[in-house]
């Protein structure tokens, strides 16, 4: 992805890993027949073999569903360390933050280790420890990855 602030382009490998994982949301755009739509969650990722991908879990229908199963192709944005810039005059109040944003296409994963495997990455991202998940409670939710295609960091700082 091009970005037009050179200056705030985060492109080493090792400080974009770094913000993903200070990032505990992540944002997905997608669309369906009523149009746009965006959601927060809570994700997991692996970096292997120079592949991104973002894992994710939810519940088994709904419009986030229907939208993926619908369209996979969707965009993504996940930002962290946000903090306001106060000035005596407005126009010169501005923000932190580090953010990362891209796109992909998403894959259902079906398979009961997949899916643990998955749910395990999402908790460690999230809560720093390690979790093992029954079939019951693998069989309850979906669990979905982002495939990324493109994506691009920025900071400012």
């Amino acid at each position: 992805m091009k970005m037009r602030r050179k200056d705030r382009e985060v492109i080493d490998l090792k400080e974009l890993l770094q913000i993903i994982d200070q990032c505990k949301v992540c944002r997905i755009a997608m669309h369906d027949k009523a149009g746009l739509y965006i959601v927060p969650m809570n994700f997991g990722y692996t970096y292997e073999n120079g592949q991104l991908e973002l894992f994710f879990h939810s519940a088994k229908e709904g419009r986030k569903i229907s939208a993926l199963k619908e369209n996979s192709n969707v965009c993504f944005e996940m930002d962290c360390e946000h903090r306001l810039i106060t000035a005596d005059v407005a126009c010169n109040y501005g923000y932190f933050f580090k953010s990362i944003i891209g796109n992909g296409k998403v894959v259902f994963i079906d398979s009961i280790e997949e899916k643990k495997t998955a749910l395990s990455l999402l908790m460690k991202h999230q809560t720093g420890q390690d979790f093992s998940f029954d079939d019951q409670m693998v069989n309850s939710v979906s669990v979905f990855k982002i495939i990324v295609h493109n994506y691009s960091g920025k900071e400012h700082r």
